[in-house]
């Protein structure tokens, strides 16, 4: 069944009709914001859509929000205009939605599905270097460290089994909290440091551009 979109949402065909470049040519295209890691972003993302990691999104929202309001200014053809938030799944981007949200910005929508969404929507994507997603290490890491806690509590010690037991309730935390600790260590592996994260001035500066260089609604 196709997902259907919320008004905090958006499904992944409609933003992928919004980017061909016959509409975008006729009006103004929506702001897409990448808040994956560098890795992540480097190895495939849509094309036309602005690098800014989630942790430089949550340490400059504000400043991010004076950014997105210069695209947006009132009484123009851009007033309105979405900006959609991506990432793997759709958890990141809605909580850099619910950070904007707090700082006075209400016009952000996340994308349902993420960038694998769009791809299998026949979106016009940018594909690099290939590498494993976040979230696809944090289940493989979760599910190894389970499965060592079951195996050492059967034939080594049962205290081993407390392994599994902290990761489920690391788990449930992060899904109460919707943060993810296993999440950022992981991000800090050699592997997710191959390509360097942009800075804070790299990311926001990109987006203070954003209302000179869009095309305009005729």
């Amino acid at each position: 069944m196709a997902a259907s979109a919320t008004p905090e949402t958006l499904t992944a065909p409609t933003l992928t009709a919004w980017m061909r470049p016959e509409v975008v040519e006729r009006s103004a295209a929506p702001v897409v914001v990448d808040v994956r890691s560098a890795a992540e972003y480097e190895a495939l993302h849509i094309r036309g859509s602005h690098h800014v990691p989630l942790p430089i999104l949550s340490e400059h929202t504000e400043q991010l929000v004076r950014q997105l309001d210069s695209s947006q200014t009132p009484g123009t053809p851009d007033e309105g205009t979405p900006v959609v938030l991506v990432c793997q799944s759709g958890v990141r981007a809605e909580q850099a939605r619910q950070r904007l949200l707090a700082a006075g910005f209400d016009n952000a929508r996340v994308l349902d599905g993420g960038v694998p969404a769009y791809t299998a929507a026949g979106g016009d994507v940018v594909r690099g270097r290939r590498t494993w997603a976040l979230e696809r290490q944090v289940r493989l890491a979760a599910g190894s460290l389970v499965l060592v806690g079951l195996a050492a509590g059967r034939y080594l010690s049962p205290r081993a089994r407390l392994l599994a037991t902290g990761v489920g309730a690391g788990l449930t935390f992060s899904a109460l909290t919707d943060t993810c600790a296993m999440g950022r260590l992981l991000s800090r592996l050699p592997i997710n440091q191959a390509t360097p994260e942009p800075t804070a001035t790299e990311s926001l500066t990109q987006l203070g551009d954003v209302a000179a260089s869009r095309p305009r609604r005729r």
